[in-house]
């Protein structure tokens, strides 16, 4: 299989950041990986999606890339049940999104200074 040119996005990738910019703007801040692919398939059918390994795969690869961050939840959250890793996207990375919308080619993302979010 070829490699994929740096800086550029799966449609996965491209999918999951479009998704944490639209809960963004529905003022969820955060969000975990199980709950995003509820959303996701309750949304567009997404059919990127064929494992749940296959989600968190991409939202590792997308906060190597600076485009979400994560966290554990806090402890007091939990409930008893276990805890879960919370993502946010950066601002790099709803720059990304609103550059990838519909309507709009996926191409590579933007180099920004490392540390900037």
């Amino acid at each position: 299989m070829p490699r994929r040119k740096p800086g550029t996005l799966l449609p996965l990738e491209s999918e999951i950041l479009e998704e944490a910019l639209s809960l963004l703007r529905a003022g969820h801040a955060t969000f975990h990986g199980f709950g995003l692919a509820q959303t996701m398939r309750e949304h567009s059918g997404s059919r990127s999606l064929t494992a749940h390994g296959t989600l968190y795969k991409a939202l590792n690869r997308l906060e190597d890339f600076g485009l979400l961050t994560s966290r554990w939840e806090d402890a007091a959250a939990v409930d008893g049940r276990p805890r879960r890793r919370l993502y946010e996207i950066t601002s790099k990375g709803a720059q990304v999104a609103q550059r990838s919308l519909p309507g709009k080619a996926v191409g590579p993302f933007p180099r920004l200074a490392s540390g900037t979010t």
